[in-house]
């Protein structure tokens, strides 16, 4: 409850409220068939959910179709930063045995593979940015502490404005210190934020850990996020992964264009990212791996036979038909606006998924996951048309593993923004550097022209 000096609760939806919503609510609806009639692009995507093209990078390319004698055949995705396919980028560091997102996140801003000397250094500095302004944590992040994490991150990100004495320069130097700052920051502020919530509305013990500078970016979320600062190697490793695949995802993803739009009118850095940080909160966006985690919970629960395929299928018709869970339709994790015959995120991380699940001792769990990615397509395509196929997404499986990973769900989408970061910087320097238009699309008015009425003649 949020209540005034005099008593008002600011929460509230009043009667008087709700009238006046139904008026908004009516006056805005558009009739479907106009989008038709004028051939307008919902969602900026076509009948087949393919993108308008509306823009060129360098930084990352999604390639999930063929030409096949001129005709688009959907194949099998692959997902590129800047030119490598990240597939050889997993497997690369992998084989090493080394940590790779400082490395994919100096291969999306400066377009080159670090050598072994660069990456050191560069891993040097992002160290030397691992630290807040003085009382930061106390005065900014302790005070009135949000339940939604990605609020408090974004106020966060606009308050470090005023601790900038260049917050307003956008030349490419001080954009990419700002950008290597923030990079070096998202955990702090998103863990830092986590853990004031926990204390002040879930009444929990407050813990503060300072990072460690020779740490790399995921053993640092799990070691100041734990209240002992433990954590396996295997864990450390399978974060790294979650953060190299949700680093970027082309131009058009809904966060990344909205950095395009706001950089593209020459605001600051930080009002850039806090833009993007409101974009990726959505639950269409990088909210859905949540939804996944309930809705596993919720077939956990419910189901007498995690391996009865039969009674799977069924429970998952009955969630497409509205009947149970959420009442939403939706199988959550399932299909993407580009992707579908495979998701090369999902494809990649799954592998390492099934190994920490036998670490947790959680193969039947994980069993449950590989099933309902098998059946889900099929009891879609029972009940709708589906033009491009459909795939299971990076998100059905990285709820799981940040479940057991013992992160709080409370996390999971800013997690997201501490690997999504790496590509709005990116893009953000790309925008800047190629010096554009302001990015302003058309919308044609589907309202008549009507003459002023005097007050007098008003129903």
């Amino acid at each position: 409850m949020a209540l005034n000096t005099n008593g008002f609760d600011y929460s509230a939806v009043t009667p008087d409220i709700m009238e006046l919503a139904d008026k908004a609510y009516n006056s805005t609806l558009i009739d479907s068939e106009l989008y038709k009639k004028w051939d307008v692009k919902r969602g900026l995507r076509d009948l087949n959910g393919k993108g308008v093209l509306a823009g060129l990078t360098h930084i990352s390319d999604i390639q999930a179709v063929k030409i096949v004698d001129g005709e688009s055949v959907p194949t099998d995705g692959n997902l590129y930063y800047r030119g490598y396919n990240v597939k050889d980028l997993v497997k690369g560091f992998d084989a090493r045995g080394d940590f790779g997102y400082e490395e994919t996140v100096y291969l999306l801003l400066f377009d080159k593979l670090p050598n072994k000397q660069e990456l050191t250094e560069f891993r040097e500095i992002i160290g030397r940015y691992r630290s807040l302004p003085k009382n930061f944590v106390r005065d900014v992040i302790m005070k009135a502490p949000s339940s939604n994490m990605m609020n408090t991150l974004a106020r966060a990100v606009l308050t470090l404005y005023s601790y900038d004495s260049a917050a307003e320069d956008t030349s490419i130097p001080n954009v990419l210190r700002q950008s290597l700052q923030l990079i070096s920051l998202f955990p702090m502020l998103s863990v830092y934020s986590y853990q004031a919530y926990a204390h002040y509305q879930k009444n929990e013990s407050l813990y503060i850990h300072m990072p460690l500078a020779e740490l790399s970016q995921a053993e640092n979320l799990l070691y100041i996020l734990r209240p002992d600062s433990s954590y396996t190697a295997l864990e450390a490793k399978i974060l790294d992964i979650a953060l190299v695949l949700h680093a970027d995802h082309g131009g058009g993803n809904n966060s990344t264009f909205t950095t395009h739009v706001v950089t593209s009118t020459g605001t600051d850095t930080y009002s850039s990212v806090a833009a993007s940080l409101g974009s990726l909160k959505g639950p269409k966006h990088g909210g859905a791996n949540i939804k996944v985690v309930e809705m596993f919970d919720f077939l956990k629960n419910n189901l007498r036979d995690w391996k009865d395929e039969e009674e799977i299928s069924r429970c998952l018709g009955d969630i497409l038909d509205k009947k149970i869970f959420d009442k939403a339709g939706l199988i959550y994790g399932m299909g993407h606006a580009v992707y579908s015959l495979s998701d090369p995120r999902e494809i990649i991380f799954k592998s390492f998924v099934e190994r920490l699940a036998r670490e947790k001792g959680l193969e039947a769990e994980f069993e449950l996951y590989d099933t309902v990615e098998r059946l889900a397509p099929k009891e879609i395509a029972k009940r709708r048309p589906i033009y491009k196929g459909v795939c299971s997404n990076v998100d059905f499986y990285s709820g799981f593993v940040y479940n057991m990973l013992d992160l709080p769900p409370e996390l999971y989408t800013p997690l997201f923004a501490c690997a999504r970061i790496a590509g709005w910087s990116a893009h953000r320097i790309e925008e800047l550097s190629n010096n554009g238009k302001i990015i302003r699309p058309a919308f044609k008015s589907a309202q008549p022209i009507r003459d002023y009425t005097q007050m007098e003649d008003r129903d």
